[in-house]
Parts: structure tokens; sequence; C-alpha cells
């Protein structure tokens, strides 16, 4: 009995705790606000993930089973949300980068590793589109950018550079974009050292690799088939050959 009652008693102090003086209650509303934002970022992963961030906040609300109204009152723009999930892929293939270069001593092992690890888990669908850009150089006009929609390379060179164009990149956007690209470039490096990278393969080719090898399909079995298979063709492009 003792037992029971103070549960009880227990009970009804959390609940009174938790209720503010106009009966509304504080706690569950705050657990609700963080699930929203959960729900809200993972669901524009996945709408930008498969229609490109372009698509509308209302698909990104629709997807989270949240009204447009809780979609914008964490993020008071389209930008803000886009920023916030292009920061977190870059972390994420910085992160997936730097494993690849800790665990495996084998160069080409360690670059493949990276790729197919990088592909797998969906990122190159996600690659932010403000922070790194890859382009193609051209002759007599130093850029073509429609060749490669959103990206440059410095002239002659095929490495990516970070430009701030609008929206403006900040302080972090720039410093995730230097650390990954840091990183991916000690894996390019080492591969190239190694003999084991075709001539001319530049951290853009490796990037644009993630992008090109991450195709959306409506199927998760099939998309899964037709990224390792896309990558393995890709990987074979990318690998130097004895003569």
């Amino acid at each position: 009995m003792g037992g029971a009652l103070g549960s009880a008693m227990g009970s009804t102090m959390s609940a009174a705790a938790g209720n503010g003086r106009d009966g509304s209650r504080t706690t569950p509303l705050r657990v609700d606000a963080q699930r929203n934002l959960e729900h809200v970022l993972r669901a524009a992963r996945e709408v930008f993930g498969e229609l490109g961030y372009g698509a509308p906040m209302e698909d990104v609300a629709r997807r989270a089973r949240v009204g447009v109204g809780t979609v914008y009152r964490r993020f008071p723009s389209k930008d803000v949300l886009v920023r916030r999930i292009a920061e977190e892929e870059t972390s994420r293939l910085t992160d997936q980068a730097r494993a690849a270069l800790g665990q495996e001593d084998e160069p080409w092992s360690a670059l493949s590793r990276f790729l197919r690890t990088s592909v797998a888990s969906g990122a190159g669908r996600l690659l932010p589109p403000q922070v790194l850009r890859v382009g193609v150089a051209d002759e007599d006009n130093g850029f073509d950018a429609s060749r490669v929609p959103q990206q440059r390379t410095q002239p002659g060179t095929g490495e990516l550079r970070l430009v701030a164009e609008a929206p403006a990149l900040s302080a972090d956007d720039d410093a995730g974009a230097a650390a990954l690209l840091e990183v991916v470039g000690q894996l390019v490096e080492r591969a190239r050292a190694a003999g084991e990278l075709r001539s001319g393969v530049s951290v853009a080719d490796v990037l644009l690799v993630i992008a090109t090898a991450a195709p959306s399909l409506p199927d998760a079995a099939q998309q899964a088939a037709a990224s390792s298979r896309l990558l393995d063709i890709l990987l074979e492009g990318l690998r130097s050959r004895p003569a």
C-alpha cells in the first residue's frame, strides 16, 4: 500500500510540476517541440534527397506530418533549413573520410571505402549546393557553369575552390567545407602517390562520383542495387591500371 501510495503521489506531483498556473503542460510541450524538430530534419533530408534543395517547405511539412507553420517556427526561411541540412551532410562526409583515412592502410582501399560509405549513406543527394562548387574550365570563357551546375573549379586545375555567392557562406560553412576538402584531398593524394589513381582525377571528381552514384529511386532495394552497380563502374574509371 505504502509503495503504491508513494507512487501515486509521485505521479501527481510530477503532473503538477509539468503544468503551468494556467493548466498548460510545459514539460510535454518542450518534448513535443524537440520531437517535431527531429521529424522536420528527417523529413527535410528525405525530401531534399529525393527532389533536390528546390523542393518547397510545404513538402517538408507534409512529410514530417506537421503544419508548415511549425517548420517556419523552427526555421524562419528555407535558406536556414537548407543550410542546416547542408552543414550536417558536410560534417558527415568529413567524418566518413577521416574514418577511411585512419582505418585503411592501403591508399586505394581508403579512397574506395570512403566512396562506398558515402554513397551508401545517401550523402551524395545532399551535397551542399552553396558550399562546394565544381566547374569545367573553358579556354575562352574561363568557366562553363552549365556543364556542372552549382559547382566550379579553379581555372586549369580541376580542383575545388570555395566561393561566396548568394546566399553568402557563413564562417561555419566555410570552415566545414575546408575541413571536408582537406581530408578528401589527403585520400586523393595518397592514392595518386601510390599510382592507384588515374592521372588528372581531382577532389572535385571524387565528390562528383558521390553525387552521381546516389540516384533517388522509389524502391529502396532497387536504389541500393543501382547505386552499388554505378559506383563499381565509376571506381573502375578512377583507378589506374598497369599498361
